[in-house]
């Protein structure tokens, strides 16, 4: 191993200074630095057993910072990309439940504000808050009463 560049567990700790990272996103983005099968397994084992790897504060972390934005459908996507189990993603779905409705109103209030004037205006926003990973009963309730807010 060169002495210029750094090991897997170095790599791994610097990116999980910037952010939380899953271990399943560290493999990904440290495999092809891994010299020998088996030493990157072996050196985010170590990790997890320090608790640099918290699969818990990754879910924490992505609701904190994207939930404002975001639905639970495409939170859902993003916890499922990053590798977590499907116990932890139900427990998130579960936790963002009771503020979904509350959320695509703000969304849909800081984007546009006003109700849709015509069709062609309502099928816009609609198509913005699905993609933001609202479900359609939701929309369709943030679209029904503008006025109520």
């Amino acid at each position: 191993m060169a002495f210029d560049s750094p090991s897997l567990k170095g790599r791994a700790l610097r990116l999980l200074a910037q952010r939380e990272h899953s271990r399943t996103e560290l493999e990904r983005k440290l495999a092809k630095y891994e010299q020998e099968p088996g030493t990157l397994a072996q050196a985010l084992d170590e990790l997890t057993a320090r608790d640099f790897i918290s699969e818990a504060r990754v879910v924490q972390s992505v609701l904190h910072q994207r939930a404002g934005r975001l639905g639970a459908l495409r939170l859902k996507q993003e916890l499922q990309q990053k590798g977590i189990d499907s116990e932890a993603i139900a427990g998130a779905m579960a936790q963002l439940k009771d503020t979904e409705l509350e959320r695509a109103r703000d969304v849909w209030r800081r984007r546009f504000g006003i109700a849709p004037s015509d069709a062609a205006e309502r099928a816009r926003q609609t198509r913005f808050l699905l993609a933001r990973g609202f479900a359609g009963e939701v929309v369709r309730r943030v679209l029904a009463l503008p006025d109520d807010m």
